[in-house]
């Protein structure tokens, strides 16, 4: 994600590849199209194949799009490798659905989101390589740290409810054997480690009668289970969960931050200006996914403890008011002449507007950018965690796309100061969303959460479950 603007910057500094806007907009966005049909392909693959082995095989296409980058030449290349980038990324949709299998309910939520503690350190890691290396060689470093993840892989676990739950293709007594395996190297004390099992099974009971079924009626149970309530219900909350945190702008700051921060920092005299606080934007870079970082780790913690929707009340109403003072701060402090140059009148203060993005930055950290992600591993029953959570993400990446596709076309016609308040806007109505609709999963067994939905918000509101008892 961080990656592209980084790649447009060197190409813009050195006249290597000489971009127009279409270019740049496509450089940027097409990582993001080519996510849902990873996405979408991973569901089933990973019912079918195992959690473990998609993970091993979302390595591949990451690792080709590096080779591809390092060695291509041409932007014809480049668009081939950061369409294969996204399509890998979209095959790690099961990282969510793996994490949410093999944690207790107690720690799950913080678990979930330490997937985006290290999506932040992934960008941390490339905005702080942009201080000393080119965009070759941080791409070498990529397909190096890939490797070693690759390798990595080989030494976890098989998820014990892909063991126990899907046709595998094993005999009942080898999926019983490699489950309890998998369960004792993943829960070492036996008390966890027979509460785990007893779920699993009771669990595994209500989906063996699907296991045998042909292709026809495996579909038609499939389309039964999405019209129960456990289902469309947290598929539609999802949705527009995803809809409103990229309409909020949260997506816009990562893949455009060098030449936001460089909008920032524009003065009456741009290009001198922007030679000169070339070293101060990338400080502001760092510091932006430093806070991002930070921020991601402090979220994982807090999820424990306050749950999901408190964190995510507060991160969109900090958002909300860090977007609308900084397009109030920019329609007080700027005009257009009489040419229709963009003039700055408090030139030299632009620290306080990036300060205030960065409040943006830090409150969307809170809960906006990360939560939305996590839900599909709690949310959805685990008859369709599979292919739901894949169906998820695509259309959240679709959406993304169109919004970091159209940004660079907005942001000319209504200005950086218009976009801001509409990101103030879309955080407001998310927040309101959130506060009416997204319910509390802290503490809560798969088997809790599907109740609450199926049983009416009514029946389920203000009930305070025990961890311990689950």
């Amino acid at each position: 994600m961080a990656y592209g603007t980084v790649l447009v910057e060197d190409f813009k500094v050195s006249g290597e590849i000489m971009l127009d806007t279409h270019q740049k907009s496509w450089i940027t966005s097409l990582v993001t199209i080519t996510v849902p049909i990873g996405s979408f392909v991973t569901g089933p693959l990973m019912d079918r194949f195992g959690r473990k082995t998609m993970c091993l095989v979302s390595c591949v296409p990451a690792i080709i799009s590096w080779i591809l980058l390092i060695t291509g030449n041409s932007l014809t290349l480049i668009y081939i490798s950061r369409c294969i980038a996204g399509f890998g990324s979209g095959l790690t949709t099961v990282v969510l659905i793996y994490v949410s299998e093999i944690t207790h309910p107690r720690i799950r939520p913080m678990m979930l989101c330490c997937n985006s503690v290290f999506v932040s350190l992934g960008i941390l890691v490339t905005f702080c390589l942009t201080f000393w290396l080119s965009w070759l060689k941080i791409a070498i470093v990529f397909l190096l740290i890939n490797c070693f993840i690759t390798l990595g892989l080989f030494f976890i676990p098989e998820s014990p409810y892909w063991y126990l739950c899907f046709d595998n293709g094993m005999t009942n007594a080898k999926r019983v054997r490699k489950a309890e395996k998998s369960l004792k190297w993943l829960n070492r004390r036996e008390k966890i480690y027979d509460s785990e099992y007893s779920r699993i099974k009771e669990i595994s009971q209500e989906q063996k009668s699907t296991r045998d079924e042909t292709l026809l009626q495996k579909l038609k149970y499939l389309y039964v289970q999405v019209c129960l309530p456990t289902a469309y219900k947290p598929l539609t909350i999802m949705f527009f969960l995803f809809l409103l945190q990229q309409l909020s702008g949260c997506y816009v700051v990562i893949f455009y931050a060098i030449s936001i921060l460089k909008k920032l920092m524009e003065s009456s005299e741009k290009s001198r200006a922007i030679k000169e606080s070339d070293i101060n934007i990338y400080g502001a870079l760092v510091l932006l996914g430093t806070v991002r970082f930070t921020m991601s780790i402090v979220t994982a913690w807090f999820s424990k403890i306050y749950g999901r929707r408190t964190l995510c009340i507060i991160s969109g109403l900090g958002m909300a008011f860090s977007m609308f003072f900084s397009g109030m701060y920019m329609y007080l402090t700027s005009y257009w002449d009489e040419k229709g140059n963009f003039k700055v009148t408090m030139a030299g203060q632009q620290w306080t507007l990036i300060i205030i993005i960065l409040a943006y930055v830090l409150t969307s950290s809170i809960g906006f950018m990360v939560i939305p992600w996590t839900l599909s591993g709690e949310l959805l029953p685990i008859s369709l965690r599979g292919i739901g959570s894949g169906i998820m993400v695509s259309v959240a990446y679709v959406i993304m796309f169109g919004v970091i596709k159209a940004y660079l076309y907005v942001l000319e016609a209504i200005g950086a100061q218009g976009i801001f308040f509409f990101f103030s806007f879309m955080s407001l109505v998310g927040t309101g969303f959130i506060y009416l609709f997204l319910p509390e999963t802290l503490g809560k067994s798969f088997s809790e959460i599907e109740r609450y939905f199926d049983n009416g918000i009514r029946k389920e509101k203000g009930k305070e479950i025990n961890p311990d008892s689950v």
